[in-house]
């Protein structure tokens, strides 16, 4: 489950750092009743592209630490008997 987590959340921010004006006018157009009066400076834009990438790159070392937890855990279970 928590492998699953990391991979949705690694595939968001990528989208996030890939497309970030998509990302903002879909935030903006679930957070804010009026979506046409507001609108987002453009420091925004790479206040989200820089959001997705660490969130991307934090996703990818959570499931890498998962990974390599669950490999040795199996090496040290089968040495043990």
């Amino acid at each position: 489950m928590k492998a699953l987590l990391l991979l949705v959340a690694g595939i968001g921010g990528l989208l996030e750092a890939v497309a970030p004006r998509r990302a903002v006018a879909v935030w903006t157009r679930a957070l804010y009743r009026n979506t046409g009066e507001a609108e987002p400076r453009e420091w925004v834009y790479a206040a989200a592209k820089a959001e997705g990438a660490l969130v991307a790159a934090g996703a990818l070392v959570g499931l890498f630490r998962l990974a390599t937890a669950d490999g040795e855990t199996v090496d040290e279970a089968a040495t043990d008997d």
